[in-house]
């Protein structure tokens, strides 16, 4: 879409960004129940695939996810997948410090990585679907995580979210403004709102849910939602 950030843009903002991404107490404080969102998240994938050997963990940031993950499946199989270098050397350092599983870390972009199939039991996507732009790559990406997952498997998704109705939208927009406000100040929401602007798009919970159904995940789940932030999954 015109106008916005590069992947090569995104990336050398993550480049400098990785101490925000590496606490598993608060999570990235800019999304609304981040903590919350990472505990659920883990559960469900466990609770959801218990025999879980091998994840994948797209836009891994430091880790956390796939960190979280192992609290309840210990000794799992990682690949940990981010455009950010620096980045992928602390999540690197992190899980292969939590597991004695086999950790694998790969730089790239989601859109252009094989990711193969019925490769692994669990994938984790924390704040990356946003990145995506157009309706066909929202239809490429998650077909192939369908494609990439075993049978029972899961795909376990928390993301910024818009919303389809343009009133709701602003209203939701504004409670988060409020909110990052509260957090740390008026210049603070305004540097949030920026750089949404500038590098993401996302997309409505429902348009997410009607793609995952279309690429063939048999049931889908929605775990929490607050304002513009909301954490679901789908299993094979």
């Amino acid at each position: 879409m015109a106008g916005k950030s590069s992947v090569e843009q995104i990336r050398a903002r993550f480049d400098g960004d990785v101490e925000r991404f590496s606490n598993l107490e608060t999570g990235q404080s800019a999304t609304m129940d981040a903590p919350l969102s990472l505990e659920l998240i883990a559960a469900a994938a466990a609770a959801a695939t218990p025999g879980a050997a091998r994840v994948l963990d797209i836009g891994c940031g430091a880790g956390n996810y796939t960190l979280k993950l192992l609290e309840h499946v210990g000794g799992l199989d990682a690949m940990l997948v981010d455009l950010s270098r620096p980045m992928l050397d602390r999540a690197l350092e992190r899980v292969g410090a939590a597991t004695t599983g086999e950790v694998l870390a790969v730089q790239g972009d989601v859109r252009e990585l094989e990711l193969g199939q019925g490769e692994f039991d669990v994938i984790l996507a924390a704040a990356i679907f946003h990145h995506l732009r157009t309706d066909e790559e929202w239809l490429d990406v998650f077909a192939r995580c369908r494609r990439a997952l075993r049978p029972g498997g899961g795909l376990w998704i928390s993301d910024l979210i818009s919303h389809d109705e343009s009133s709701v939208q602003a209203l939701m927009w504004e409670r988060y403004g409020r909110y990052l406000e509260e957090l740390r100040g008026r210049e603070y929401r305004d540097e949030v709102f920026a750089y949404i602007e500038q590098e993401d798009t996302p997309r409505s919970l429902t348009f997410q849910i009607e793609l995952l159904r279309k690429v063939g995940f048999s049931k889908v789940d929605v775990l929490h939602k607050n304002g513009c932030f909301a954490a679901f999954g789908a299993l094979v």
